[in-house]
Formats: structure tokens, sequence, C-alpha cells
């Protein structure tokens, strides 16, 4: 679900099982990624997985660190990661989005090394494009609320919306 010149193109960490079966990105159920999209005000109305192609019409896209799908994310290795961080990084050179939010932390820091990144904005680009991490919006990332979530993605919508480098 990308296109050219993005304003925000949101990587998750792999797909999931369900999303594998659906072909839609975090399409189960418990996952907080459509509710925190939309309450952060990325989406007027909360879209379901089905409806994922809406997104380009806001200018936002989504796509995975690594393609193959896992019950769990802890369940690939860190040559995964890596090497799906690499393929990502020319990705975002080739669509140039203004930001790429990168879903997970964990997922982050391995893919690209960065054993100290935080959630937020981060100091490096991808050329033009500026990096941000955010959390995890699986079920299983239970010390992230939904409104915590929903605020932080919220920092990202009003960086996005403003140009603002969001540091």
């Amino acid at each position: 679900m990308v296109a050219d010149g993005l304003r925000v193109l949101f990587c998750g960490i792999n797909p999931g099982l369900m999303s594998a079966a659906t072909g839609h990105h975090f399409a189960r159920p418990g996952n907080r990624f459509w509710p925190v999209l939309h309450s952060s005000g990325f989406t007027p109305r909360q879209l379901r997985p089905d409806e994922e192609r809406e997104l380009l019409t806001y200018g936002l896209g989504i796509t995975n660190v690594v393609q193959r799908a896992s019950a769990r994310a802890d369940e690939l290795d860190a040559e995964e990661y890596r090497s799906g961080g690499r393929l990502l990084a020319g990705k975002v050179r080739k669509l140039r989005p203004r930001w790429l939010a990168v879903v997970g932390v964990t997922a982050y820091r391995v893919a690209f090394e960065d054993k100290k990144a935080q959630v937020g904005p981060q100091q490096w680009r991808i050329g033009d494009t500026r990096v941000w991490v955010l959390p995890n919006p699986s079920g299983l990332n239970a010390h992230w609320t939904p409104q915590m979530m929903a605020e932080e993605f919220g920092r990202l919508r009003e960086a996005a919306e403003s140009g603002d480098a969001g540091g």
C-alpha cells in the first residue's frame, strides 16, 4: 500500500498470521493500529483493515520491515530485520515519503542497527525522508495504552502536517 511522495509511510514489523491470511495490514482484531490511527487524527473515521487502500487518499501508506508472516515478531531473527531494513531504505529512497514511521522500537533498533533509539523522531534521514519510531500497536504491548499511542501518533501527524522536522 505505497505510492510516491506520501506524507507518512507507516511500516509494521511483519505480517501476523491473520494479516497473511486476509492480505491486509494489522488485521488481527486485537491490534490497535486502526483505532489509534483514527483517534490520533490521521483518518476522519476508523478504517477496517480491508479498507487500507483509503490510506492513499490521505497521503498515507503502509508496508512492513520483514515480509515473512509469523505468529509473533519475536520469531524473526536479526538478519531478517537487517535485510528488511536495507530493502525498506531502498523503497523509501525510491518513493520519497516525507516521513517513515516504523511501528515498533525493537524492530527499528535491530533493522537499522540503532540500539539506543527511542520512540519519537530520529536524528537521521533516509535521503530526504525523516524517520519517526512509534510504539507497536499489538495487544502484546500492554504498557502503551491506546491513549498514549494516540498521543504519540498525533505528534507525528502534527509534524507531518506542519512540515516540522519533529525534533
